[in-house]
Order: structure tokens, then C-alpha cells, then sequence
């Protein structure tokens, strides 16, 4: 065959940065749309959204509560507003957008995989170094379960509303 003729292997391009970064730019692009229907859309008028089943049966705010008003409120820059109508979501967007950046940054720079298990030659593992979890992950689903809980009876009490949107 000749060379003018010869298929183009594509299996170089398979590790090329763009690929590798495609999903943290696709999460990205999810979460600015959200953010962008939720700018647009005032939660502050009421019948935009639906009411929190929990306030509207039990009375109690839940973890979420305000929380649309606190998106709204960020994405038009006003952080009092974002953090006097849910504090705790501020702080999950702080931590989402750190999260999400490292993650970028490490997909970014992480070495091309090699060899036909897609890790360094003789590194079982591939560059991840295995499967065991760090340990602080082990209790990240526990904690984070009791700062909802404990935000959620702190801003239900009567010294707690501050908390409350």
C-alpha cells in the first residue's frame, strides 16, 4: 500500500489533553448552566420553583432550604445576600469549585499512560498506585452527614435563626 493511501491511526490521539479534560470541562459546563437558569430565573418571586416538601409539611427548614435564593444571589454577585439565604451552600460552592479545580489541574497534568495495561511498564497499578483509599476519605460521607444534621437543628432552634433564610 502505498503511502498516500495508508489509513490514519488515531491511537496517539486517544491520552491527548483535550480528551482527558473533557469531563471536568463537561461538569463545568453543567454546573454554569444551572447557575445561568438559576441567575435568570428569580427565586425570590414565589411560584418560579416548587415549595421544600419539608418546610411546607413539618414547618422545619431543611439543609437546602434558601439554597436556590443563595445560587441566584452568587451568580448576580451578591454574596451577603448568597450567604444570609443559605451559608452552608456558599460554602459547598467554595468547595465545589476547589475541588473541581484540582482535579482539572491534576487531569491537566497527568502523565500519558503507556503500555497495553496503560501504566508505567511493570507497575501493575498504572500511575494511580493501586486501589487503597486514603484514609481520610473513609469518614468524608460521615462528616459531612453530621455538619448537614447539625446545620440543619442549629438553624431550626430558636438561637439559630441567622441560619434561617
Amino acid at each position: 500500500m502505498s503511502e498516500q493511501l495508508r489509513p490514519v491511526s488515531h491511537r496517539g490521539l486517544r491520552d491527548a489533553p483535550p480528551r482527558r479534560l473533557l469531563t471536568p470541562l463537561a461538569v463545568l459546563a453543567g454546573v454554569v448552566t444551572a447557575f445561568a437558569g438559576v441567575a435568570t430565573v428569580d427565586p425570590y418571586e414565589p411560584g418560579h420553583y416548587p415549595a421544600c416538601p419539608m418546610l411546607q409539611y413539618t414547618g422545619l427548614l431543611c439543609p437546602g432550604c434558601g439554597g436556590l435564593r443563595s445560587a441566584h444571589s452568587v451568580a448576580h454577585g451578591d454574596l451577603a445576600a448568597a450567604l444570609g439565604a443559605n451559608a452552608l451552600a456558599v460554602a459547598g460552592y467554595v468547595a465545589f469549585a476547589t475541588v473541581w479545580t484540582c482535579w482539572f489541574v491534576r487531569r491537566a497534568a497527568r502523565p500519558r499512560a503507556v503500555g497495553p495495561g496503560r501504566g508505567a511498564p511493570g507497575a501493575p497499578g498504572g500511575f494511580r498506585g493501586g486501589s487503597a483509599r486514603p484514609r481520610g476519605r473513609r469518614y468524608l460521607g460521615w462528616a459531612v452527614g453530621f455538619l448537614l444534621l447539625a446545620f440543619t437543628l442549629v438553624r431550626n432552634l430558636p438561637f439559630g435563626t441567622s441560619l434561617a433564610p
